[in-house]
Order: C-alpha cells, then structure tokens, then sequence
C-alpha cells in the first residue's frame, strides 16, 4: 500500500498519522478529467495517489464512469467505481457500480438504477447551498423510505464546518454510516479528507464497515493551487 510522501504530509498533516494494522484509508469523492470540471489526469492521478497513500479511491466523476473504468488498472490502490451524477433535486454518488446511471432522472429512480446493479447510494456535501447539493425534503424522503446507504460527513470543500455538522447530525438520526471525501478536482486535493476503515471485501461489507470508520481530514483550504488549464476531451460514458 503506498506510503504518503513528505509534501503530501505537508498539505495534509492528518496523513502522516499511523493506520491500525488491518485497516485502509478510504477516499469516497474524488474527480478526474472525465468531470470535465476537473483538470485531473491519468498520470496526475496516479502521482497524486502515490504521494498521499490512499489505499482505497472513490472515483466518482460527474455523470461518468469511464474515467475510473480505464485507470483502475494503472493505480496503486484498489478503485471503487462511481459516479456523481446530477438529479431533478440535486447530485447523488453511487459507489460499486458496473454501469453509468443517466442524468436527470429523479432522486428515487436515481437510488433505485444504483442498488439494482448491486451498488450503494451515497448522499455528497448535504446541506451545502453552494453547491448541487441533494434538496433536503428529496434526501428525507430517500432517508425515510431506506433508499440512502451513507451520507457525506466531511467534505473537504464545505467552507462551513457546520454544514459539516449537520450533514453528521442528520446520519445520526436516521442511523445511516458516515463517510468523508476530498472532492478533489485537482491533484494536490487528493488525500484532504478520507475515513480509516477495516479492509472490506465487497459493497456490503464496506457498508458494515464504513459504520465504524474514523473520519479524517481538515475543511476546505482557500490557499489549494488552482492551474486552469485545457485538458483532452472526453465522452462522459
């Protein structure tokens, strides 16, 4: 498993604290060019990888999942396959997934095409108005009807800790597991916010042990390097 680097300890001081024998740093929300809002490459990612020792990476591109499809392979950690994709009510992640779910479909169909490809629906920077974040009554309704598998605790990008707060209070009160993500849209972000976990073997059991996670990580940084630059096209399927 890669160990984080010296520079990558610097940007994010929480890596360079030690992990329980067993158990694996987990990033649940990261992005790649294939966002298309993302700047990130294959060769960037893979760098960005190595350097702060995730072992575990949620690729979870905007209404994609060919990105992560074509560098699982290439990466030194294990890729969960997602996708981040923008409903009637706002953004929904499914993790595991096999399949690319459609864009604008409704919150329910949306959980729905997830959890029939084996997949778990996960809820990403709730309460966030700056951002396409899932309509609180939409995510109350998913939540009281089961159709939410985690939610989103710690974004690294969410400026307010209390949004963070109460994205922890609402898991809290419909006993859902919480999970945290950098939300890199650049390769230095990668590694800002993650959950230490026991190591898993499948959805289901990542969702068992997702429940006993230590969140970590650190809010959003206003001084993280920004380079706009033009990246190759891609086809979002």
């Amino acid at each position: 498993m890669p160990t984080p680097t010296a520079a990558a300890i610097e940007r994010h001081p929480h890596l360079a604290e030690p992990l329980r024998d067993g158990w694996v740093r987990v990033d649940l929300h990261s992005h790649t060019m294939w966002s298309g809002d993302s700047t990130t490459t294959p060769d960037e990612l893979l760098d960005a990888v190595v350097a702060c020792g995730i072992d575990v990476l949620c690729i979870t591109d905007h209404n994609a999942i060919r990105g992560a499809l074509e560098v699982a392979a290439n990466l030194p950690c294990r890729v969960i396959v997602g996708e981040e994709l923008k409903t009637h009510a706002g953004e929904i992640i499914g993790l595991f997934l096999n399949e690319r779910v459609p864009i604008g479909v409704q919150p329910r169909e949306a959980a729905r095409l997830i959890r029939d490809q084996g997949g778990l629906v996960y809820i990403p920077h709730p309460f966030d108005p700056m951002r396409r974040n899932l309509e609180e009554s939409a995510m109350r309704d998913l939540a009281n009807d089961g159709l939410i598998d985690a939610i989103e605790v710690l974004n690294a990008k969410t400026s307010l800790k209390s949004l963070n707060a109460k994205a922890a209070a609402f898991a809290e009160e419909f006993d859902l597991a919480g999970g945290a993500g950098s939300d890199a849209h650049v390769p230095l972000a990668l590694g800002a916010a993650y959950v230490e976990m026991p190591d898993f073997d499948g959805p289901a059991d990542f969702l068992a042990k997702l429940r006993v996670a230590r969140v970590v990580g650190h809010h959003w940084d206003q001084h993280r390097p920004w380079s706009p630059r033009v990246v190759p096209s891609t086809s979002i399927h």
